[in-house]
């Protein structure tokens, strides 16, 4: 399975058009090899960088769907699936939340999951409760990584 974005490269900067110093859409996603097994797909985006002054897991949840059609090729900028259920975030809520570092540069991880199940949750569950709903029903995996600094206006 692959996982790629027509915004930035694998590992390249993220555009700061979908982060918190811009519009702060969601960057448009290209989906390809989904295994023909897929029930489902997942979509979490994350930050390991987080410092732990800010939050002790050090880990931020800015972006979480799950039950996304198992047919889906793409995810428009701004607009996000068709189809699927928003988890909640570290912001709170149950939508995109762009990179907005607050010391340095930071990774964002776009990770893609093909399940062989629908997941039994409501809107709103958080990634732990995804992931231990996805154990054992992880058909493939994708991965795409994006990096952003904040603007230090000099």
């Amino acid at each position: 399975m692959k996982l790629i974005s027509s915004s930035f490269k694998d590992k390249g900067i993220i555009p700061s058009k979908y982060t918190c110093e811009g519009a702060n859409i969601s960057p448009p996603l290209e989906i390809s090899n989904v295994p023909s097994n897929a029930k489902s797909l997942v979509l979490i985006m994350d930050d390991p960088d987080v410092p732990a002054h800010i939050r002790s897991e050090r880990i931020w949840d800015h972006w979480i769907i799950f039950n996304m059609s198992s047919t889906t090729r793409q995810i428009p900028e701004m607009t996000g699936p068709t189809s699927g259920i928003h988890g909640k975030t570290t912001f709170g809520h149950s939508k995109y939340g762009g990179p907005c570092p607050p010391d340095r540069e930071h990774r964002y991880f776009f990770k893609l999951y093909a399940l062989d199940i629908l997941l039994s949750l409501k809107e709103g569950a958080t990634k732990k409760e995804i992931e231990k709903a996805m154990e054992g029903h992880i058909a493939a995996e994708a991965q795409l990584m994006g990096r952003y600094e904040k603007d230090k206006g000099y």
